[in-house]
């Protein structure tokens, strides 16, 4: 066994969950500040459209990422499990399956994204001043979306059996490498908004070459052999038993996000600048709880592999304690230093009172995403996926639009069009912990039927 990966089936539960989650959440804070080069790069060294036209492309791209990306964690899930179990045959099965799938979803993202860019445009009301600019960038990240698939999923690979390291580092290596070819490419070339697609695509065809350079370069189980490379139907049914309702959930939730916007809209400029920078400290807020509800997924997944109910349910526990207390004092820092830190992204008074005003409302209600956010990795590492994916497509898509569509027809103002978010949030983990104390993970029985199925898959 490489020492990069972690067994998760014994030791101190809190210290895996630790040593897993840290390299997660610096994962995510460079994939933030990832992002946010962009935006400054462009708004600052070519024009407000480019910023704008980078801006919309947002909800656009992350349908087609968030569908693949639920595939993505179907095939974590089988893996852990087969990690845990030390099921090394059918480890290695799906991590070929996944990365054989990985070039067909390629080819069909590639396509598919290439196609949409219209219609979604259009479906958004883009400008005509930004239009040109956002179907430039859309255009080129689609035509290398190849380099993000790869990264995905190989990175997936290795957070399965416990590495969330060398994701990590390939993450911050990509990352530095945007950055750099941002300023080449605009600033030295002055390629404007070209320049900076090209910058996002080269860096994360890098970042998924790194990936995969390593899983050929492993020895165990989970070692790439390209030789080896082939679907094996059971196992892609297994994945995508697991992998396809987060998928439609991941682009479903994208996809109406594109309707929540409008809502906003309505407010005005001013508004809308301030729901911006609020999301750029609502991105950072909500760092720990992502990354410990990820290692929770990958805990329960090795420890339910490995027929170990009770630790599998006690690592629900401990990483429940920890998001709480993690989101807790983030939010009371954020409130605290609320105006300070939008100031940092605008200097307009009346943007920051907006951002003020989200921050005191959705701010109390982030503890509400640490019950979503642990409970569905979860069962997700059960292997019970569909549950989580409809519970969270009522409360995030279906209540949502249901809420903000009845709340703007009565008139009920900005506080009523705010809390569209967090009463979503309570919803879904009141059914998520109906769910929870229900099934078999809650009450600590193991599904031996179920379990012995994905690992034979």
């Amino acid at each position: 066994m490489a020492k990069t990966d972690s067994d998760m089936t014994a030791g101190s539960i809190w210290r895996h969950l630790l040593d897993f989650s840290v390299p997660m959440a610096m994962g995510l804070l460079f994939q933030q500040l990832y992002n946010m080069v962009d935006t400054v790069v462009v708004g600052q060294f070519v024009s407000k459209t480019a910023q704008a036209a980078v801006g919309a492309t947002g909800p656009i791209i992350n349908t087609i990422i968030g569908f693949c990306a639920g595939l993505a964690t179907g095939s974590s899930v089988v893996i852990s499990q087969r990690y845990g179990a030390h099921d090394t045959q059918g480890l290695s099965r799906t991590v070929h399956t996944t990365i054989a799938v990985t070039f067909l979803i390629s080819l069909i993202s590639t396509v598919a994204g290439l196609a949409i860019i219209g219609p979604m445009l259009r479906l958004m009301n883009t400008p005509e001043d930004v239009w040109g600019e956002a179907e430039q960038y859309l255009t080129i990240y689609f035509s290398g979306i190849t380099g993000v698939l790869f990264y995905n999923m190989g990175s997936g690979i290795l957070r399965a059996v416990g590495d969330s390291r060398r994701p990590l580092m390939f993450l911050i290596v990509s990352a530095l490498l945007n950055t750099a070819l941002d300023l080449l490419f605009v600033l030295r070339f002055h390629m404007g908004v070209d320049g900076v697609a090209y910058a996002t695509v080269i860096s994360q065809i890098v970042s998924a070459g790194l990936i995969l350079l390593t899983l050929s370069r492993e020895h165990g189980a989970y070692g790439l052999r390209w030789r080896k490379l082939s679907i094996d139907g059971a196992t892609l049914k297994s994945i995508l038993r697991i992998g396809l309702p987060s998928s439609i959930q991941s682009a479903i939730t994208s996809f109406s996000n594109v309707f929540v916007q409008s809502y906003i809209n309505g407010f005005g400029s001013s508004c809308m600048a301030g729901y911006g920078v609020y999301n750029k400290l609502d991105a950072f807020v909500l760092i720990p709880v992502q990354s410990i509800g990820m290692s929770s997924t990958t805990f329960v997944g090795q420890n339910w592999g490995a027929n170990d109910a009770k630790r599998a349910r006690d690592g629900v526990r401990t990483a429940m304690i920890m998001s709480l207390v993690a989101t807790a004092a983030l939010g009371v820092f954020v409130l605290a230093l609320a105006r300070p830190l939008l100031g940092f992204f605008s200097p307009e008074p009346e943007v920051i009172d907006y951002g003020a005003r989200f921050l005191r409302i959705v701010t109390p209600f982030y503890l509400m995403i640490c019950f979503n956010q642990i409970l569905s990795g979860a069962l997700r590492g059960t292997g019970d996926a569909t549950m989580p994916t409809v519970i969270m497509l009522v409360s995030f898509v279906v209540f949502r639009q249901i809420y903000l569509f009845t709340v703007s027809r009565l008139g009920w103002g900005f506080v009523a069009v705010a809390l569209g978010y967090p009463l979503g949030w309570v919803l879904c983990s009141a059914l998520l912990i109906i769910r929870y104390v229900r099934s078999p993970l809650g009450r600590g029985v193991m599904q031996r039927a179920a379990s012995s199925q994905i690992q034979k898959g």
